[in-house]
């Protein structure tokens, strides 16, 4: 939660209390047995870690469904009265591993009946200290990683723009402003910068606007700006206090937000054509970094002593909080589009989350060293 500095300069300093903790944990759901013998390699490796990595699948040498075949071929999956094939593209090792996520999703899809995300980017930070930070991606099974910036600046909150864009609060230029890196090509622009505080870039679902926190008028506030005409309209005035972490609902007709406006950060929700406003939590110290799902749940953090992953839904209240995870120092939940997944920070790295299997424990992406923050799936 270090990067609250960025947009929130207000804020008082945290405040933990006791507080009894739901246990979340269950037993988990019934997972489909696989088994895959695709000749090894890393093709095999891509594709056995992306079915484990859905949550769907336990891979075992006596699956119901079986996939065989080699890199340079076909590969066929079959059980359960089914069967898919695809080809599995010869080539380099990186044209395997792309050859791999598009099975395993195709697998998944068929099998599992969920939606693939083998091949949804994540898009994420690495810090490097307090005044440099690149913006880096790369699949959620942790391979193909690129840095995307190398500023030597600080920059915050990657977000998807788009299937290849991606916006974010970089320092490139000495203030905060928002940037747009095209994360095939590598090219970037200054997409927005205002006076004082600019930060939050949050795209709408249709791709017409832009959630965004400015101080142009004083302190921290919410605004949306029409990508098209660059106008943009104040949705919050709260003189005495900050906001932040705009996320926009599936529909974009609503946005969930941080504000301190009674002191300590909470969620809140405020409609986009009328302005109406409603507060949507109240338990723990503080809630933050909210992510408006596909399916209409929010994630957030929630500090209830430690930093619990929360998942609720804004329709029935904060009755419906589930706590995803155990008490540690959790951070920026991210939902995937199965709307059972989340990826999410923790003590330097990202970890993905399976909301539905109590028993599964948060996987780690990837082992490399250094300060990885920030993550954001796309879907």
């Amino acid at each position: 939660m270090k990067k609250f500095a960025f947009w929130m300069a207000a804020l008082v300093a945290l405040h933990g209390f006791a507080e009894t903790i739901v246990d979340v944990t269950g037993e988990g759901v019934e997972k489909i047995s696989v088994s895959v013998n695709c000749g090894g390699g890393v093709y095999e490796k891509t594709l056995k870690r992306n079915l484990d990595l859905s949550g769907a699948f336990t891979i075992r040498s006596d699956g119901a469904i079986k996939i065989s075949g080699a890199p340079g071929g076909t590969v066929t999956a079959s059980g359960r009265g089914r069967t898919i094939s695809q080809s599995a593209t010869g080539g380099d090792d990186k044209a395997l591993r792309m050859a791999a996520r598009r099975f395993a999703n195709a697998v998944i899809e068929t099998f599992a009946g969920q939606k693939g995300f083998a091949l949804d980017k994540i898009c994420f930070v690495n810090r490097r200290g307090s005044n440099n930070a690149d913006v880096c991606e790369c699949y959620p099974d942790g391979g193909d990683i690129r840095q995307l910036t190398g500023d030597g600046k600080a920059a915050v909150g990657p977000r998807w723009k788009d299937a290849e864009s991606v916006f974010y609060t970089g320092y490139r230029n000495g203030g905060p402003a928002i940037w747009e890196v095209n994360t095939t090509t590598g090219s970037r622009k200054l997409k927005w910068s205002f006076k004082g505080l600019t930060t939050g870039a949050r795209v709408s679902p249709d791709g017409t606007k832009v959630a965004i926190i400015l101080s142009v008028h004083g302190n921290p506030d919410l605004y949306v700006i029409d990508i098209a005409t660059g106008h943009y309209r104040r949705l919050t005035k709260t003189p005495q206090a900050s906001e932040g972490q705009p996320a926009w609902s599936p529909d974009g007709r609503q946005i969930v937000y941080v504000s301190n406006e009674t002191r300590h950060p909470q969620l809140y929700i405020i409609d986009v054509a009328s302005g109406v406003k409603r507060r949507l939590t109240s338990k723990g110290s503080q809630n933050v970094d909210p992510d408006w799902g596909p399916d209409g749940r929010i994630a957030y953090i929630s500090k209830r002593g430690a930093n619990y992953v929360a998942v609720i839904d804004p329709k029935v209240g904060e009755s419906s909080t589930r706590l995803v995870t155990d008490g540690r120092n959790w951070e920026d939940p991210s939902w995937s589009r199965d709307a059972r997944h989340i990826v999410a920070g923790r003590d330097k790295a990202l970890f993905l989350i399976d909301t539905e299997d109590g028993g599964d424990k948060p996987r780690q992406i990837f082992g490399l060293g250094g300060n990885w923050i920030d993550p954001s799936w796309s879907r």
